[in-house]
């Protein structure tokens, strides 16, 4: 992670994040015989040539690199949902269902990928403009913030990349305003009349002598 001695920086690391993302699944078409293989996140296999299987991304990029398999680009990531996701995003103020590791799995694919996805030069383009437009809505999230105010902030659908470099400007900045409203609010309290003092009660009357 990264350090906790600086207030600036992102809960994780872009290598981190990766990592974190190396565990989604993501489907294979082995050429090689294997007996099934047993992690701690789960089961995977048996691998049989030719025969598409579900493996983790990272254990797929092992194996690609090897020359053991080719890897199925997901759905999400064809040319045709992404140019719709994109027109989405620039039409609407929401941010659109994505998966939460698209960036890093996408960057992950067209790594060690690339000839098993499609058209990856219009792909790789698309995930960028998606990411851009993404960010320029986030921007006008947190303008809602420094207009003062707002003490809650609701991004749905965020990213794990996008949330991670969001976090700690708005963490500090809503503590930021947290404090001074509450600041104010002791200020109004301490400047406030004194009831029980200045309250008017009428004429006390003497008590008798018994």
């Amino acid at each position: 992670m990264a350090s906790a001695s600086d207030p600036h920086a992102s809960a994780f690391s872009a290598a981190e994040l990766e990592f974190l993302a190396e565990d989604e699944t993501i489907e294979i078409v082995p050429n090689l015989k294997m007996d099934a293989l047993n992690f701690i996140s789960g089961d995977f296999g048996p691998f049989r040539p030719q025969i598409p299987a579900q493996a983790p991304l990272w254990l797929a990029v092992a194996l690609k690199k090897r020359g053991k398999c080719t890897i199925r680009a997901p759905e999400w990531m064809s040319v045709v949902n992404l140019t719709q996701v994109l027109e989405a995003e620039r039409d609407s103020d929401k941010f659109q269902p994505l998966p939460f590791h698209y960036v890093e799995i996408s960057r992950l694919l067209i790594d060690h990928a690339r000839d098993d996805i499609p058209d990856i030069y219009m792909v790789r383009s698309l995930v960028e403009d998606i990411k851009d437009v993404r960010f320029h809505k986030i921007g006008k999230g947190l303008e809602s913030i420094s207009a003062g105010g707002t003490f809650a902030l609701k991004l749905k659908n965020l990213s794990a990349m996008e949330a991670n470099i969001v976090r700690p400007f708005v963490t500090r900045a809503l503590e930021t305003f947290y404090k001074l409203g509450s600041s104010d609010m002791i200020q109004e309290t301490d400047h406030a009349p004194n009831r029980q003092q200045t309250a008017d009660r009428g004429p006390r009357r003497q008590l008798k002598d018994r």
